[in-house]
Formats: structure tokens, C-alpha cells, sequence
């Protein structure tokens, strides 16, 4: 089960493309809003997340979370305890942590991706603690997959669902959306 975790600002595109992508695979994504169940997207798009954070069941059918960027959204993500405790949960339990545009700067404020080659968007790098810089479109360093932004959503989304499956089940993917 894949938790992706929506606050106030999230950029839609990298929210969204990984649960529609992660659910044409038949993974169960439950979508989390942060403070609230009814989420505003950084482009004004309102979205009714699945749960609130103040639901969540941290226990061993959680496989991966994921943290969208946009602004403020990261940083509503960031200063929440909830997904706070999410992100250690997988640290502590060995779960895939998915981060795409600003948000692998909370992994990095946390020293996560210390030693990790990982990638964001132009201008955070500095956030990424000691992490081993990538200009690639989508990085996988172990249980971290962290991705540059919107644009490179579909290519994150493939990388999600590979580690939650198979490279076979990617290509079909990616046959059946024409990509």
C-alpha cells in the first residue's frame, strides 16, 4: 500500500500522475490530506484526498509513501508531524520513500540522503544535505527515489511502480499509456 500525502500547494501533476500510474498497476494508493481532507493544489486545483494525516496506520502493509512538491505544499509537508512520522516509519522499516521537485528537501533536512545520489529541483540542491548530486531526470538510491518536477513525473512514476513490481509490468505500463 502506497501513501501520497497532499498539502495545501502540492503540485498536482507530481501528485497525481504517481496515484493514477501506481493504480492502473493495481496498487493500493491511499491519498492523504495534510490538516485536511480537502486539498488546493498549487495551481488552485481542489482535490478531495482519500484520509486525513490524523488516520493514518503506519504498520507493515505501508510499502512506500510519497511526498509531492510545489509551494508552500512541501513546506506544508514538512512542518507536519504526521508525515513527519511517516518518512521515519519507512527509514526505520526499510520502505520505498518517493520525493519529487522541492520535497527531497525534507528527506535532506533530515540527513536521509546523506551519501545517496538523489536529484530536485534547480535551486534546492543545497537542501539535500550531503546527498551525491544528479542532474537525472529520476534517481534510485536504494528505498529512495527522488525526482526533478513536473515534468519528469511520468519517468518517477514508472520508477514507483518498478519497485513496487516488476521492469516487465513497467513496459506494459508504459506500452498502455502510449509514453
Amino acid at each position: 500500500m502506497v501513501y501520497v500525502f497532499l498539502a495545501d500547494g502540492f503540485e498536482e501533476v507530481e501528485a497525481l500522475t504517481p496515484v493514477d500510474m501506481l493504480r492502473r498497476c493495481n496498487i493500493e494508493v491511499i491519498t492523504v490530506g495534510v490538516e485536511n481532507q480537502s486539498v488546493i493544489g498549487s495551481h488552485g486545483i481542489p482535490v478531495l484526498a482519500n484520509i486525513q494525516d490524523t488516520q493514518l496506520n503506519l504498520d507493515d502493509r505501508v510499502d512506500m509513501i510519497v511526498l509531492p512538491g510545489g509551494m508552500p505544499g512541501t513546506l506544508n509537508l514538512e512542518k507536519n508531524a504526521n508525515v513527519q512520522s511517516a518518512i521515519d516509519y519507512c527509514v526505520q522499516n526499510n520502505k520505498y520513500i518517493g520525493a519529487i521537485c522541492a520535497a527531497p528537501s525534507i528527506l535532506g533536512h533530515k540527513g536521509i540522503l546523506d551519501g545517496k545520489e538523489a536529484t530536485c529541483y534547480t535551486g534546492f540542491e543545497e537542501q539535500l544535505g550531503k546527498a551525491v548530486i544528479s542532474q537525472k531526470p529520476v534517481c534510485v538510491d536504494g528505498n529512495i527515489i527522488t525526482s526533478r518536477g513536473a515534468g519528469t513525473a511520468m519517468p518517477f512514476a514508472f520508477e514507483l511502480v518498478k519497485a513496487l513490481t516488476s521492469d516487465e509490468r513497467v513496459e506494459k505500463l508504459i506500452q498502455s499509456v502510449l509514453y
